[in-house]
């Protein structure tokens, strides 16, 4: 994952505010949920923003609307909690 490939993500979706792609572990496995903060929480744009980082980043992953203005603005956008 690169930090480039959540801008393509944020082009793609102007009408999301700030992203971060947060990475834990799962069961031995590597798992990534970005969070994406939005005006409001829709089951179509969740769907549309996975399938678009599933297009990206060529890896599947769980995307989270969030309340916008809820993500820190401290410019880091992927956060490697392993």
């Amino acid at each position: 994952m690169r930090p480039e490939q959540i801008a393509e993500i944020g082009r793609r979706h102007p009408n999301l505010g700030r992203l971060r792609l947060v990475v834990t572990r799962k069961d031995e496995t590597d798992a990534m949920t970005l969070r994406a903060e939005a005006a409001a929480s829709d089951a179509r744009l969740q769907e549309t923003v996975a399938a678009t980082l599933r297009a990206v980043t060529k890896l599947g992953g769980a995307v989270e609307l969030v309340p916008a203005g809820s993500l820190p603005n401290d410019g880091k956008v992927i956060a490697d909690d392993r």
